[in-house]
């Protein structure tokens, strides 16, 4: 069942839903600048797909029948560390159009997506990558733009983790995220907090201290 919020902006209502299926999805079109990924269509496609997946959710800001926001729940890529952890979900993608930026739209997404209490069952990552993030439109140099993420994440309680993760260790603004559901195992989070470190040419000490000399 779609769980709906109504939520009045000054450019008019938008409607927080989810978790949609791929059929509800399809029915709505992509609102045209929702193309941090990939273009607005071939995003849309992404999105119905996630939707078949195991865990997979998508929760959207709607505006009439037009997508203006989204993000996306699923297990990580078969080829990244973390697929290895049954427990970890990740929060794979955050956008909302530029035309409907600066309204609280991301937040009350992330907050609507967070009261799922699938989520209690897992642990939540979410790996920000600078390369994707819109600096452009925003205007805000690569390390604001990363605080802005900081803050809206830790807002559903989600925390900067060491790692020595290449997609992360590639840029310093890169950003590993983690929320720890109230149901997951002491075992399951001692895996994770395992695999945070697995390159044994890298000194996790090493890697812990130049990320708090950074003040992430």
């Amino acid at each position: 069942m779609i769980r709906q919020i109504v939520y009045h902006t000054p450019k008019g209502v938008v409607y927080i839903e989810g978790p949609c299926p791929g059929l509800y999805l399809d029915r709505l079109t992509m609102n045209s600048k929702l193309t941090n990924f990939r273009p607005a269509k071939k995003q849309k496609e992404a999105l119905i797909m996630i939707t078949t997946t195991p865990h997979g959710m998508i929760y959207i800001a709607r505006h009439k029948k037009e997508i203006v926001g989204y993000i996306t729940f699923h297990r990580p890529d078969e080829s990244s560390r973390w697929f290895n952890h049954p427990r970890v979900l990740e929060l794979g993608g955050i956008e909302i159009s530029p035309d409907w930026r600066r309204l609280k739209i991301a937040e009350n997404i992330l907050q609507a997506g967070f009261t799922n209490p699938v989520l209690e069952d897992f642990i939540v990552i979410t790996m920000e990558i600078s390369w994707y993030w819109d600096t452009g439109n925003t205007k805000l140099d690569t390390f604001a733009y990363r605080k802005v993420l900081c803050n809206l994440f830790g807002s559903v309680d989600m925390q900067k983790i060491p790692t020595d993760d290449p997609d992360i260790t590639e840029h310093p603004a890169n950003v590993l995220m983690a929320r720890i559901g109230q149901n997951v195992s002491s075992g399951d989070i001692t895996l994770f907090e395992s695999m945070c470190f697995q390159n044994k040419d890298i000194n996790a000490e090493n890697v812990l201290n130049n990320y708090q000399l950074r003040g992430l």
